[in-house]
């Protein structure tokens, strides 16, 4: 059975995601603290996505997050706050998670993310077509690696996918909204938002001055372009 792991204080809200998970064919690994959600994900090294709420009592998720992605860039990620303000949303995804979402929110809603992540996480069989070399990168997809001059570059589930699809249309001006479809997924409920905070996090990570990017580049009211 898939594993997730649901990290909320709150035991009525834990309650009712581990509820509506295990209705969905998940199995649900409950954590009420930080702390206890790493121990959690030492224990069950076969968790593939993680449910992070923000507000803890001992760390708050951003934390908990920032401490997974030290060690794991292939678990996906879910940030739940009960917070709308937008630096919440920047905050957490920059830090690492592959996705947020507002309390409250749909069983629906919520299941759908999660197979949405499981996809993405468990799509690594069919990626075996080789590697794909645009210098000074080089993606592998057989094993889901990406390089610059030779210098491995530790990148998320979400970001492999973004960088496969640039690799794979050099020079084609590629929609916010094909971003989205293609990476996140036609059925995805979310903002356009998080393409632009991906792609501000991949510029840190490849581009050599990221506030003058020269790899990805951006189509001004259109989306973004791999610069070849």
């Amino acid at each position: 059975m898939k594993k997730v792991l649901v990290l909320e204080d709150e035991e009525n809200i834990r309650s009712f995601v581990v509820i509506n998970l295990k209705r969905a064919g998940y199995e649900a690994i409950e954590a009420a603290t930080g702390e206890e959600a790493l121990q959690q994900l030492k224990r069950n090294s076969d968790i593939k996505v993680a449910l992070l709420d923000i507000m803890l009592p001992d760390m708050d998720g951003f934390e908990v997050c920032r401490r997974i992605r030290a060690t794991d860039n292939q678990i996906g990620i879910i940030m739940l706050t009960a917070r709308t303000q937008e630096m919440d949303k920047v905050t957490g995804l920059m830090t690492g998670a592959d996705d947020y979402m507002t309390k409250p929110f749909s069983p629906a809603e919520l299941t759908a993310r999660i197979d949405a992540l499981f996809r993405r996480v468990g799509s690594d069989a069919a990626d075996d077509s080789g590697e794909i070399r645009q210098e000074p990168f080089l993606l592998n997809t057989r094993n889901r690696t990406f390089e610059k001059r030779g210098q491995r570059i530790k990148l998320t589930q979400v970001e492999y996918s973004i960088m496969k699809l640039f690799m794979e249309n050099p020079g084609k001006a590629l929609s916010r909204e094909e971003i989205l479809d293609t990476v996140w997924g036609k059925e995805y409920f979310g903002e356009l938002k998080i393409v632009d905070v991906n792609i501000r996090r991949l510029r840190i990570k490849i581009e050599d001055d990221p506030t003058n990017p020269v790899y990805i580049t951006t189509v001004w009211g259109y989306g973004y372009k791999w610069g070849f």
